[in-house]
């Protein structure tokens, strides 16, 4: 599904990913772990073609097509989608027109919108201005509505968990789980994914394959991610890379 071969890029002249390699199958979901500022979200906006993240070296390659110098328009068209640590408001949009659009290219109905929209407590929010004035669970629902309708083969996920009570987490859980788990009828493709998370609460909910941490740009452990989330929590970051490096 994706490979990122010696992936280096750069924010304003300053470099922070170096040589990231990745290989995510169909059906499989990646954990990525990192403490701030180690490039977990430079890594996804790199990936779906934000062009404020240039890529200076390697490549990215998306079903078996190098989709390097492809703009987001053409990477969403492929089947990637994402949900953002912090988006935007938009004063003047109202969330129903943008999930019409997201809708159409899922191929999904009309009246499938209310119901995805019930069950994630935001059918009262449907015609209001995106994000504006919602709360933080609102809008991280907001954005898992909007990939669930998209139904894109390729999810990536920055922090869904952040910022977010107890109640908020489990309906984003269950409807993550649903989002990478779910086939639609006659659509045998298998999804697959990336959910940068910190606190790991919500691996209680989608089942990751393995997990990677990025320390400093690079990538510097990869294995289990249960068992690297209670290296994290018992020994911080550094304690968890010098553990790996004497494993190694």
């Amino acid at each position: 599904m994706l490979r990122v071969v010696n992936l280096g890029v750069e924010i304003g002249g300053r470099r922070i990913l170096e040589n990231v390699n990745l290989y995510i199958r169909e059906g499989e979901t990646l954990a990525l772990f990192g403490p701030n500022g180690s490039g977990k979200t430079t890594l996804l906006n790199a990936l779906i073609g934000n062009p404020s993240y240039k890529i200076v070296s390697g490549r990215v390659i998306f079903k078996k097509k190098d989709i390097t110098s492809l703009p987001p328009d053409e990477r969403a068209k492929m089947g990637m989608g994402i949900s953002f640590q912090t988006p935007p408001k938009i004063s003047g949009v109202k969330l129903i027109d943008v999930l019409k659009y997201c809708a159409k290219i899922g191929g999904y109905r009309e009246e499938d919108i209310f119901e995805m929209a019930k069950r994630l407590k935001l059918e009262d929010h449907l015609y209001r201005a995106v994000n504006v004035g919602f709360s933080g669970g609102e809008v991280k629902r907001s954005e898992i509505l909007q990939l669930m309708l998209m139904n894109p083969d390729f999810v990536m996920l920055d922090e869904p968990d952040s910022g977010v009570d107890l109640e908020n987490i489990v309906l984003l859980g269950e409807a993550m789980k649903e989002l990478l788990e779910r086939n639609k009828k006659k659509d045998e493709r298998k999804k697959a994914g990336i959910i940068i998370t910190h606190q790991g609460y919500i691996l209680d909910y989608v089942d990751a394959d393995y997990g990677v941490v990025l320390y400093r740009g690079k990538v510097a452990c990869m294995g289990d991610p249960a068992d690297i989330l209670r290296q994290i929590r018992k020994y911080g970051y550094e304690g968890c890379m010098e553990k790996c490096l004497k494993e190694i």
